[in-house]
């Protein structure tokens, strides 16, 4: 298999690729590469989740400026506090809440709270990023799409295995640009290793993450209706299990569903089965098929093979190639400031938001217990 490096990755499939601009997924905007002076002013309320800090340099890195956070537990906000020891730190969510000067509310607070927080935040004239699950109940879905239609603000979902993994942006140039043909399906992988002693009693209760399906589906359902263009979709069949721990009998180890959209299909399979004896905390993997090729993006790892993580490989009619995609830049943080200055949606739609988001649920309360 050929490794190709960035200047030979844009030839890939030429004849399709030929809409591809080299440059756009390869590189920082002219304005954050000029150390420009901040678009936006941001804000943090609850950091319970390490994804936080992700997705709070992808706003720093988009344009905003983190100004002020808020953190009930001692020992979290302390760590956030030296990793941005220029944000200052709030007694009192509506200190942030109730500042005019904030355009923008990130929070990783415990899952079954990121919604009604959303609520609070747009309620207050501000748009929002909530870590992934950003909603864990169909009540909850339909009181956030209320209230964000009625303020015209923001809920965005910061999908972090799309927005934040190279391989799989650059796996989106590759499909827009017609690399593999039309999307047929996509298989999404989604890993995870337990780590029971350094879990919160909430990360067990279901009540609280909203199951398997609602919390890491939530990716592979943004993926499946990202790469197959689906505008409208259904569950098909959904399953879960604990096989593992049951002396913690609402937990759940194990998940998968079958998707169906007006664009394609897809399958998802979940678990918190990663060994200790992988690198890394999963073999995150994404698999495109096309009529004319196939795609798969080893996330994290490639195992016994090429060391860290953003691995490409592609196949099509021609040959079957590999792409280091270390290099290729992360457009969400600054698609999202745009998006707050403009009010455009080119990070992410309202709708697909909502959409992926009503699939994982779907899937999550329809799943069989078996």
């Amino acid at each position: 298999m050929e490794p190709l490096n960035r200047r030979e990755a844009v030839k890939v499939s030429a004849a399709a690729i030929g809409g591809l601009v080299a440059g756009q997924a390869l590189s920082a905007s002219p304005a954050v590469l000029r150390g420009a002076p901040p678009r936006i002013r941001c804000g943090v309320i609850g950091i319970n989740h390490g994804h936080i800090y992700g997705m709070t340099d992808a706003a720093v890195r988009g344009g905003g400026e983190l100004v002020a956070f808020h953190a009930a537990e001692p020992d979290l906000r302390a760590a956030f506090a030296r990793r941005y020891p220029g944000a200052r730190v709030v007694n009192d969510e509506r200190e942030i809440l109730e500042d005019g000067s904030i355009q923008l509310v990130m929070s990783s607070i415990i899952p079954d709270q990121r919604g009604p927080l959303g609520i609070r935040v747009m309620q207050h004239g501000k748009d929002y990023m909530a870590d992934k699950p950003g909603i864990t109940t169909l009540e909850q879905l339909a009181q956030v799409k209320r209230v964000q239609a009625q303020t015209g603000r923001i809920f965005s979902i910061c999908y972090s295995e799309r927005f934040e993994n190279r391989a799989t942006v650059q796996a989106g140039e590759l499909v827009k640009a017609g690399a593999i043909g039309q999307v047929v399906q996509t298989i999404g992988m989604g890993p995870h290793r337990v780590n029971p002693s350094s879990r919160p009693e909430w990360f067990w209760d279901p009540a609280r993450y909203g199951g398997i399906i609602c919390d890491i589906g939530s990716h592979q359902c943004d993926q499946f209706l990202f790469f197959t263009g689906s505008t409208s979709a259904e569950v098909v069949a959904s399953q879960v299990r604990n096989v593992k721990y049951p002396e913690r009998p609402g937990f759940q180890d194990f998940g998968d569903c079958l998707l169906k959209g007006n664009g394609g299909t897809g399958y998802v399979r979940l678990d918190w089965f990663t060994p200790d004896g992988l690198p890394t905390w999963g073999d995150g993997r994404l698999t495109i098929l096309g009529t004319n090729g196939f795609i798969e993006v080893r996330k994290n790892v490639d195992i016994a093979g090429r060391a860290g993580g953003n691995h490409l490989f592609i196949s099509d009619a021609q040959s079957t190639r590999y792409l280091d995609c270390r290099d290729v830049a992360l457009p969400y943080g600054e698609q999202l400031v745009n998006d707050i200055v403009n009010r455009t949606e080119t990070a992410m739609s309202q709708a697909h938001c909502f959409l992926a988001t009503e699939l994982a649920l779907t899937a999550q309360r329809q799943a069989r217990l078996v």
